[in-house]
């Protein structure tokens, strides 16, 4: 029997649970609950029914997915936090199953806690040895069935809170056509380009030609963000070695942005790179997977994004990612900008983004890509 054919739609879910609604007062049902690599965990036994444990995320996958129910899947997660892996798996439950999913607390930093809630990849982070996990999921399951919101997989805030993205859905589809259009011709004029730098940057240095990590984009979606290896191997490991150095810490003004004067992580090619803002050109296949706009907002470091989803900065992620951006062409010639004047250009962008303010943009960006100083 096809599991897919015995799982109640979306749109229908909600109706079949408020009929009923009795749920949690009927013994006899009880929830499926995954565990993945530890089931060590607190309850009273009025919800919970058969337990599975799973050593890893692809084993627990499979486990959720054999399992034929109506109702909700509760996993466990009570392993160290991998975001990529996390997100995968979250992503392929949940667009199968009613699946709550909560991470153990005591597997997590206190910032790792803070990026989860933040981008809500999981319900729930409690201390599963102290918590009533019966109490936790009965929680999650009434907040899921009594919002009347329309959810993003990332639960976007702009659109719970300001609900404008449905509106520009249409528009930001014609662009997201006319992006990947032009992407895809000046990866086809630049390629000898690129294949030049690719070997400057293997010459230069040992490491990958590419750098790839995760950024937030519109919507606060998650996606794998390329440039060219401007620094040496494994930098990002030596950020908490150089963090005295941020010159945004300096001012301390507002949400917590990374960047370095003089940066010693980068190397020689690197630095001709980024001046010129020729370590950018890869972002063109992030166009072309339809991560990316031409024309729109940075996208954002988890690290750094996890500190702008209260209502003051959200409103910044319901424009898209953009290879260049408003902030940007300001940014051009001055010698600094502090983090608020990046954000609410960030913002103006957002409110007032249409094709002639990208062509604006984009026809300022060409005088603007050989700086003095890194944006």
């Amino acid at each position: 029997m096809n599991l897919e054919s015995e799982l109640i739609p979306r749109e229908n879910f909600k109706r079949q649970w408020f009929r009923t609604s009795d749920f949690f007062d009927r013994p006899e049902t009880k929830l499926p609950i995954f565990f993945i690599e530890s089931s060590n965990a607190s309850f009273s036994n009025n919800y919970i029914g058969k337990r599975y444990v799973a050593g890893d995320f692809t084993e627990a996958k499979k486990q959720v997915l054999a399992i034929a129910s109506h109702t909700y899947r509760v996993v466990v997660i009570d392993i160290a936090l991998a975001v990529a892996t996390l997100e995968r798996f979250t992503s392929s439950i949940k667009e199968k199953t009613n699946t709550i999913i909560i991470y153990n607390s005591r597997k997590l930093t206190k910032n790792e806690a803070k990026f989860l809630k933040a981008f809500e990849l999981v319900d729930e982070v409690v201390d599963i040895e102290s918590e009533d996990l019966d109490l936790v999921v009965k929680n999650a399951i009434e907040g899921k069935n009594t919002s009347n919101r329309k959810r993003l997989y990332y639960n976007s805030k702009e659109l719970r809170v300001h609900g404008k993205m449905k509106a520009r859905d249409f528009s930001f589809f014609l662009k997201k056509v006319f992006d990947m259009s032009v992407g895809a011709v000046l990866i086809l004029l630049l390629l000898p380009l690129l294949i030049l730098i690719s070997i400057a940057i293997r010459l230069d240095s040992k490491g990958p030609i590419f750098y790839s990590s995760l950024r937030a984009g519109r919507g606060y979606k998650i996606f794998k963000f390329y440039k060219f290896r401007t620094m040496i191997k494994d930098a990002d490991k030596k950020i908490s070695e150089l963090a005295h150095l941020n010159q945004y810490d300096l001012t301390k003004d507002g949400p917590l942005f990374f960047k370095l004067n003089d940066d010693p992580r980068v190397t020689r090619v690197g630095k001709f790179l980024r001046n010129s803002s020729l370590d950018e050109l890869p972002q063109l296949f992030n166009i072309l997977l339809g991560d990316m706009s031409l024309v729109g907002n940075r996208p954002l470091p988890l690290y750094e994004a996890a500190t702008l989803t209260t209502n003051d900065f959200v409103e910044r992620f319901s424009a898209p990612a953009g290879m260049t951006g408003f902030w940007q062409i300001k940014k051009r010639g001055k010698a600094e900008m502090s983090v608020k004047e990046r954000v609410d250009l960030d913002i103006v962008y957002a409110r007032r983004a249409s094709p002639i303010f990208d062509l604006y943009i984009m026809a300022n960006t060409p005088a603007a890509l050989f700086q003095k100083s890194q944006v």
